[in-house]
């Protein structure tokens, strides 16, 4: 597809909670989607706890200027789902390939996610990486009622650098808004608006010439103490150990973020992974068992013995 006749492609998705057999408090939830070129939702797995795990794929092999995708997920009460990607995403560029657009054109990507009462969405997307000359635009509407949990855990490449490319006249754009209903009316619990060119990318106040950056999301279902937070982010920051890169984590009012600023989309996954597993922990849910999908897993990141004897040096420490 040209950069004269752009795809837009579209996902409705809808998860529901159903009971299984005689067990009233067996819950499996099960999706109902529809889909337009070129995406694909692949066949769906069930986690141990019952969560619906889908994988999105990009058919067309890439993204060109002009490029449209719009994913909307409506989790019901009390189901719970993982989104996502089969592959890595490419941007390609478009910044002077073209007489009719020689500024390019960018690439739109439209989520609107709506969490119903006690819902579980995970919004867990491979690798995005912009080429050079690449234009990309995300914007992102979370909407939760009470009890609902959001995460999302996004890492992007800005340039091929492998290849010596640079993210040139390129830029990436991310907006993310999370908001809560709540007994006193609607709570924003992040607004969150980032650019990135390569000005950012140069400049030692930016990335300092790292070409990775990712981001970590957690909406808690729950208020946490403040115990727990602490405890939480003592323990976001040992999982930094042996990792190439800057990390830094924080509380929200309700939740967690994250952010990873590297040279190793590998080291961004790792960590962000680990911290997934934190929150399962919190919400008293399964150990994450990664999408079949993923690449280059790390081993052991999810044993429930590894995790406990942490948790007990921490209780077991000063505070």
């Amino acid at each position: 597809m040209t950069g004269d006749s752009p795809w837009h492609g579209k996902c409705s998705l809808q998860l529901i909670s159903r009971t299984t057999g005689d067990d009233l408090q067996a819950q499996i939830s099960v999706h109902q989607s529809q889909c337009t070129a070129p995406l694909k939702l692949l066949r769906a797995k069930l986690d141990e706890d019952g969560r619906c795990q889908l994988p999105l794929l990009h058919t067309a092999g890439g993204l060109v200027g002009g490029d449209q995708l719009s994913v909307n997920v409506k989790a019901k009460a009390n189901s719970r789902g993982l989104l996502t990607s089969a592959a890595a995403q490419k941007v390609y560029g478009s910044v002077g390939r073209s007489k009719q657009h020689p500024k390019g054109r960018w690439t739109n990507q439209e989520c609107q996610f709506e969490l119903e009462t006690n819902s579980d969405l995970e919004w867990l997307p491979q690798e995005l990486v912009v080429f050079e000359g690449g234009l990309y635009e995300q914007r992102m509407q979370v909407d939760l009622q009470p009890g609902a949990s959001f995460l999302s855990a996004e890492v992007v490449r800005l340039g091929r650098t492998a290849a010596g490319e640079t993210l040139g006249e390129g830029c990436w754009r991310s907006s993310l808004e999370i908001c809560r209903e709540t007994p006193n009316g609607r709570h924003w619990e992040l607004v969150d608006r980032l650019e990135l060119n390569s000005e950012v990318l140069q400049s030692l106040h930016g990335m300092a010439k790292q070409p990775v950056f990712g981001s970590f999301v957690w909406a808690a279902p729950d208020p946490l103490s403040s115990e727990v937070m602490k405890e939480l982010l003592k323990s976001c920051r040992t999982d930094r150990a042996n990792l190439d890169g800057s990390m830094a984590c924080g509380g929200l009012n309700q939740g967690l973020v994250a952010r990873y600023m590297g040279p190793s989309s590998q080291a961004a996954r790792h960590w962000f992974t680990r911290l997934w597993a934190r929150t399962r922990q919190l919400r008293k849910l399964s150990i994450p068992q990664p999408p079949r999908e993923w690449p280059l897993q790390e081993d052991g990141t999810f044993s429930e013995e590894t995790f406990t004897k942490t948790h007990q040096q921490h209780a077991a420490s000063p505070h």
